[in-house]
């Protein structure tokens, strides 16, 4: 049973890598996704939102024409009911997790657009100065209580499968007219038929929060797993893709029995026991998640593809904020 939309996917990811300079002293906490998408995102606020004495941008009268809504919203509105709507990017935080730069030290961090959001980059580029003005990372005394600040020296665009990469900002010469490196869901099924399909090994880089029948799931479980990153590439794929796709219930139960033949033969993973701070809401709330690597045997076929995708999107709790990024681990 092969993966049932790859013919029909329209989903493309673009992914950015900025290496920064630190201006004055900077911190950052472990995981420091909440941190980067605050500050870039209150970054395009300031430089564009015409309206900033609305109170969200639903109650905004221009949120249909505005261009960067999309963006800031997430931000300034909570969702209904307690679940997430699919935010059309993702955050890759500092791989060195906690740490305190010196003026002077450089660091570097990731910022996947996602479908039809791309169209919005140059709206991004253009928010650098308020991004560097604006600070990141946590209030520091030796900054008069201000957060760290640092410059822009290079923004590229690159291939997650291949490593290519395209300058598109070098240090105030943006270049964002020329065409950037966005993958292609024919691509996703290239690397997917690559892979070994009886046997799998992925490595979760950044905390993986699943909730699963209200539970949390606390060890390595593909069938929780692949079902919330299938529900997660659905709804991208719906609001950000431009094509609304469906399982029917027969497919779906079969795809999912399928799902929970698979088995976990090597578990070497551990739960990770971590907090974000929102300045927004004023509270802390939790982000632990699983760490580490696990292999999975069974008939992996009709999973692979999206599991390629997921590598990209990302998936669980907090992803939009960096969590839940994992890599296959290649033989």
């Amino acid at each position: 049973m092969p993966f049932l939309f790859r013919s029909d996917s329209l989903l493309t990811t673009t992914h950015l890598w900025f290496t920064v300079q630190a201006t004055t002293p900077l911190a950052l906490d472990e995981y420091s996704g909440a941190a980067l998408r605050g500050s870039f995102f209150n970054a395009i606020w300031l430089r564009f939102c015409t309206n900033k004495s609305a109170p969200s941008c639903a109650a905004c009268p221009l949120n249909g024409t505005c261009p960067v809504s999309a963006l800031v919203a997430p931000l300034r509105e909570e969702s209904p009911g307690g679940q997430d709507i699919p935010r059309p990017y993702v955050m890759i935080p500092p791989l060195e997790g906690a740490k305190h730069y010196q003026p002077g030290e450089c660091l570097a961090f990731g910022l996947t657009l996602i479908g039809s959001i791309v169209q919005l980059l140059p709206y991004i580029m253009l928010s650098i100065p308020q991004l560097e003005t604006g600070g990141l990372g946590l209030r520091l005394d030796e900054n008069k209580g201000q957060r760290g600040r640092f410059q822009v020296k290079r923004v590229e665009c690159y291939h997650p499968f291949t490593e290519q990469r395209q300058t598109i900002y070098q240090e105030g010469d943006m270049r964002v007219d020329v065409p950037v490196i966005t993958t292609q869901p024919q691509e996703h099924l290239a690397r997917a038929a690559q892979l070994n399909k009886e046997q799998i090994t992925l490595h979760f880089v950044t905390p993986l929060r699943l909730v699963y029948h209200r539970h949390l799931i606390q060890r390595a479980t593909f069938s929780p797993f692949v079902q919330r990153l299938l529900e997660r590439y659905l709804a991208l794929e719906c609001y950000h893709g431009r094509r609304e796709l469906t399982l029917s219930r027969e497919d779906k139960i079969a795809w999912l029995q399928q799902a929970d033949k698979i088995q976990c033969s090597s578990d070497q993973t551990h739960w990770q026991e971590l907090k974000s701070y929102s300045n927004r809401q004023r509270r802390t709330t939790p982000i632990s998640g699983l760490i580490g690597t696990a292999t999975f045997v069974g008939d992996l076929q009709p999973f692979l593809e999206l599991l390629v995708l997921g590598e990209l999107i990302h998936v669980g709790k907090d992803a939009v904020k960096g969590n839940g990024r994992y890599k296959i681990v290649l033989s």
